[in-house]
């Protein structure tokens, strides 16, 4: 999925990212030729590091395709971590198995197949780290779900808020996906008990930490 960056500023910012190891790009090649959305290198290296930032060991993810951040997350969690991947396609579910596998990983990786508001529903707990990358139009109804199941000092993280730069425009009526998406934005940044930034990477990541 293209981004709101120049290209030749996100083309500069993607040559400094060091190589990926063999899974990673594997994955990465699978993704470009058969147009699976994953986060991209440069959006995946953010979610690693917020992860160990905030010493995440218990991570939610909300939709998750081919595991590919799956995978980065799963490595910032440790050894005694677990990562919750959600996704509704059970090929995209056994694909990612065997890349976590392939990547010393599956251990820390539970795999669930379904709705992935109904799955957060169903497992109990808090979580140190919640990633949002569903259709589009479930966003609002997420924020209502995924907010009070982060811990305090936790981070609630979601993908494609800026959604191709079309959240700066009013929407069109039948455009459903950025008018939940503008919605989406104004409630992080509105919610009292979040400290909210949106980072303009590839497609925009809103990143929010959980106060209080």
């Amino acid at each position: 999925m293209p981004g709101i960056f120049e290209p030749q500023a996100e083309t500069y910012i993607n040559s400094l990212l060091p190589k990926r190891d063999a899974v990673l790009r594997k994955m990465e090649s699978y993704a470009a030729k058969h147009k699976v959305p994953i986060v991209g290198p440069a959006c995946a290296r953010v979610l690693h590091q917020l992860a160990l930032l905030v010493r995440a060991r218990r991570v939610f993810e909300m939709g998750s395709a081919i595991g590919y951040s799956t995978l980065w997350l799963a490595r910032a969690v440790g050894p005694r971590g677990k990562v919750f991947y959600t996704d509704g396609d059970p090929a995209n579910a056994e694909r990612a198995k065997a890349y976590l596998a392939e990547a010393g990983m599956l251990g820390r990786v539970k795999f669930m197949t379904g709705d992935a508001l109904e799955l957060l529903e169903a497992t109990p707990g808090q979580f140190d780290l919640i990633f949002n990358d569903v259709s589009k139009t479930q966003y609002p109804d997420v924020f209502k779900l995924a907010v009070p199941r982060v811990r305090a000092g936790g981070l609630f993280i979601t993908d494609n808020v800026l959604w191709y730069g079309k959240v700066a425009r009013p929407a069109p009526g039948d455009d459903a996906e950025t008018r939940a998406i503008q919605k989406f934005n104004r409630l992080v940044y509105k919610a009292p008990n979040l400290l909210t930034t949106i980072v303009p990477l590839r497609d925009g990541l809103a990143v929010c930490l959980k106060q209080g």
